[in-house]
């Protein structure tokens, strides 16, 4: 049985397998509805309910409160459908995004690599000979052994790289999915992963110089977005602010190292927030809004911000990107979530609309 999917104000309407949630429904067929968690925690992909029947599915009460549901509000994430159905999705179109269809894949693990103490480094070649079309900052879904609910991943390698893709994985104290990944995967296993998935990318056709910040395993979409305009020959000023809490742990350092030697464009800031004696650290100390401050003397006037990390990490640098005259229009952001957070996941920024 299928039911149909009518999204306004597009007009478009896509087909709905019993049992597919709306988002996915709409994703594989090439329709973008926001989204970001995909597991009913971030209440990102909500939407209006105008006629037809549908299930809630695992929404968090947290995203989606109860006279949100009484309002006929549903989390396109979670929601099945029991009848055809219309829904309207606040929906923002920006000429600079690609529409990649959502598809399944399989792979082998060809590489199962310790890039820090806490995060693994993993590639997958996949079966399909023509790979994964994704723009840079996109991630997938892993499915795990044993475990419903599949795990978001960036995608950390550049786009033409579509038949071999890199993941960065951080270990989350007493997470199934990702110990399973650092301690139980190895290379030639078999895995499974769809997408792909998201909404971050570099406004290609703006002028403005682009500045990155990232923190932790927050590094993978910035990094693939990086790789990706230097390989198609970027002109603009490039600058990666990037921290972590000690040397270990500040993976992919000698690459971007070697980066801004080669590119005159690009300038690498590194940061170390708790570097100890055996670091032998002589760059900046301090957070990653802290060492974006010192660089530009406190003046982002003019440039593009795109901020990948943890949500304690967004927040000080939006304040700080704010406290330095650049305002919401030139702020992208990806916020990393796990199930921990679903308690806070329904917050908003009272500085800014994350997207």
């Amino acid at each position: 049985m299928s039911y149909r999917i009518t999204i306004e104000p597009l007009g478009h309407s896509v087909e709905a397998a019993e049992g597919q949630t709306i988002l996915d429904a709409c994703l594989r067929a090439g329709v973008w509805l926001p989204h970001a968690c995909c597991h009913g925690l971030c209440a990102t992909c909500k939407v209006q309910v105008l006629d037809g029947d549908y299930e809630h599915g695992n929404a968090s009460p947290f995203a989606l409160m109860d006279f949100e549901r009484d309002e006929r509000k549903a989390l396109a994430c979670c929601a099945t459908l029991q009848s055809d159905i219309t829904i309207e999705a606040d929906i923002d179109e920006d000429p600079d995004a690609r529409h990649c269809p959502v598809r399944d894949f399989a792979g082998t693990v060809v590489v199962h690599e310790t890039l820090s103490p806490t995060i693994k480094g993993i590639v997958i070649e996949l079966d399909d000979p023509e790979g994964i079309d994704f723009q840079a900052g996109q991630y997938v879904q892993v499915k795990i052994p044993g475990e419903e609910q599949p795990r978001a991943f960036s995608l950390a390698d550049r786009p033409s790289e579509r038949r071999r893709i890199e993941l960065n994985v951080r270990r989350v104290p007493n997470g199934k999915g990702t110990t399973w990944l650092h301690d139980g995967l190895k290379v030639g296993d078999r895995i499974e992963l769809s997408g792909p998935y998201g909404r971050f990318f570099v406004r290609a056709s703006d002028p403005k110089p682009l500045l990155f910040m990232a923190g932790g395993s927050g590094l993978s979409s910035p990094r693939s977005m990086i790789l990706d305009l230097l390989e198609q020959q970027e002109m603009r000023d490039i600058v990666l602010v990037y921290g972590a809490r000690n040397r270990a742990e500040l993976y992919y350092h000698e690459e971007f190292v070697a980066l801004t030697h080669e590119y005159p464009n690009f300038v690498y800031v590194p940061a170390l927030n708790e570097p100890t004696e055996a670091c032998a650290w002589d760059g900046f100390k301090g957070f990653v809004h802290d060492a974006a401050m010192a660089h530009f003397s406190n003046d982002f006037r003019g440039w593009r911000a795109y901020l990948c990390g943890p949500p304690v990490m967004i927040e000080a640098c939006i304040r700080t990107l704010m406290q330095g005259r650049l305002f919401e229009r030139d702020i992208f952001t990806e916020k990393f979530l796990t199930s921990a957070d679903g308690a806070n996941a329904s917050a908003r920024s009272p500085l800014f609309r994350s997207i």
